[in-house]
């Protein structure tokens, strides 16, 4: 087993700076409740961290398949609850792709590996709630 480490350090007011694989990101709340709005909210990194992961994964198995594509978003959803603590109850990622003759098969086939065999952070949220997913080929 190996391990991971991220160092989070307290800078001011609600504002922290995380260091992690050597490279700094800002976290930071709202003004309303004391931040200034230097970076993103904590739970909105964990939306990043689930996108960035199945989509490292899915462009790699697309590569791998020799499948061209010319346009790669994912929009990452969660549903969070109004009472404290105020928690993820389920996960939705949009997969939207463009380009010349894309099949809805090997794009499905490279979602389907990465959301079931490779995507840990995937695996590690489907522990604790529901994980979905569509495709979506644009014009």
């Amino acid at each position: 087993m190996s391990k991971q480490s991220a160092n989070v350090q307290w800078t001011s007011d609600m504002a922290f700076k995380a260091t992690a694989n050597g490279h700094e990101i800002m976290l930071d709340a709202d003004e309303h409740v004391g931040g200034h709005n230097l970076g993103p909210r904590p739970k909105s990194m964990l939306l990043v961290s689930l996108g960035g992961c199945t989509g490292m994964d899915v462009i790699s198995i697309l590569k791998k398949m020799k499948v061209e594509v010319e346009y790669f978003n994912m929009v990452v959803d969660g549903d969070v609850t109004e009472e404290h603590p105020k928690q993820f109850t389920s996960l939705h990622i949009t997969y939207e792709f463009r380009g010349k003759d894309l099949a809805m098969e090997k794009l499905e086939k490279a979602v389907t590996l990465s959301q079931d065999k490779y995507c840990g952070v995937s695996a590690t949220l489907k522990k604790a709630l529901p994980v979905t997913w569509e495709i979506r080929i644009l014009e």
